[in-house]
């Protein structure tokens, strides 16, 4: 297992850097620039120009790209001339310096992350074991009682659930919950939340459970509605299978038979999916952050490519793209503990 870890952990190098190399060319293809507006005004070429070469970005492309992967320092030591007349304080991807923000100019990128992304993290947590609560006992309800009406009320809920967008569900919330009956407070403008899912004093602002709540159930019930679905499929096609004809004709009893062999198998989709869907939600809840006053890291996803904050675009999708692999390298070492038959060596 730890050999497996150690090569996948090996194998996020070339992923991570290829793309990087894909973003930094991508974005740069876009029209227009980061300092082409200030405001409603246009900037003089002459200010545009100075600016630019602050941020270097009036070097090449490829000394761009270099740099940003090994920093100034060392692009101005080995290359001389021009590069190191110009080098600036910018430490390199490789040394986990993600860049200065080219509009919040008070703030690095690593800032911009370090603040927003335990926000996401937390609310798409809770989300996640929302969606898992719900979906996966009402697929195996669904599934052992098919074609029954808890069959049907369950897939019709599922459908329900899928079709119904969380702009659509935030909202009417915010005017049930918090206008209509005032139980829980509608947004959270300004307030930062702690680490380990609220174990902190409320003196400090911030009441986890009270302000995450209804913006977890938003994102959580379209993932809960997918799981049932997923999970209902699986089942069914486990249940019928002959290892599960032979544990019933041993005697063995019905609870044992779903919860010991049929589940753990039919789980293994499930599984497959959670990983791609945690990512997914940690770092794309934009609309539900701006319904719910939210500062997590999905709205720097949308208005970094408008502002065209080429580092920030940089730091978001990196950071999307590690806790892409690091659920994927989860999920399989999920699998090994579903199916003793998997093995990683």
């Amino acid at each position: 297992m730890s050999r497996y870890i150690f090569r996948r952990i090996l194998g996020f190098i070339p992923v991570l850097l290829a793309v990087a190399l894909f973003t930094f060319v991508l974005v740069r293809a876009i029209p227009g620039g980061p300092f082409d507006f200030a405001g409603d005004r246009s900037l003089p070429p002459e200010i545009v120009a100075n600016i630019e070469a602050k941020y270097h970005l009036d070097w090449p492309i490829h000394m761009q790209f270099l740099s940003y992967l090994v920093g100034d320092d060392i692009v101005g030591t080995v290359f001389g001339g021009i590069y190191a007349e110009t080098a600036g304080d910018s430490r390199g991807l490789i040394r986990g310096d993600l860049g200065p923000s080219l509009r919040y100019r008070s703030q690095t990128v690593n800032d911009i992350v370090s603040d927003t992304l335990p926000v996401s993290f937390q609310l798409g947590l809770l989300a996640l074991f929302i969606g898992l609560l719900i979906g996966v006992p009402a697929g195996i309800l669904a599934a052992l009682r098919q074609n029954s009406w808890v069959d049907y009320t369950a897939t019709f809920v599922a459908v329900l659930g899928v079709s119904i967008p969380g702009m659509v569900i935030g909202p009417f919330m915010i005017w049930l919950f918090s206008v209509k009956f005032g139980l829980l407070p509608a947004a959270t403008w300004g307030v930062k939340p702690p680490w380990l899912l609220g174990f902190i004093p409320r003196n400090l602002g911030w009441n986890f459970w009270s302000h995450a709540i209804m913006p977890a159930i938003a994102l959580g019930t379209g993932m809960s509605a997918s799981i049932a679905r997923l999970t209902r499929a699986s089942l069914l096609q486990v249940v019928r299978e002959d290892y599960i004809r032979t544990a019933r004709a041993k005697g063995l009893r019905e609870r044992s038979v779903i919860m010991i062999h049929a589940l753990k198998n039919s789980l293994i989709p499930v599984v497959t999916i959670i990983g791609p869907l945690f990512a997914a939600v940690v770092t794309g809840t934009f609309v539900i952050e701006q319904i719910f006053g939210i500062g997590g890291m999905g709205k720097h996803f949308v208005q970094s490519i408008g502002n065209r904050d080429y580092p920030l675009i940089m730091g978001v999708t990196l950071v999307y793209t590690l806790l892409l692999v690091i659920a994927n390298l989860v999920v399989d070492m999920v699998y090994g503990m579903l199916d003793p038959r998997i093995r990683f060596d």
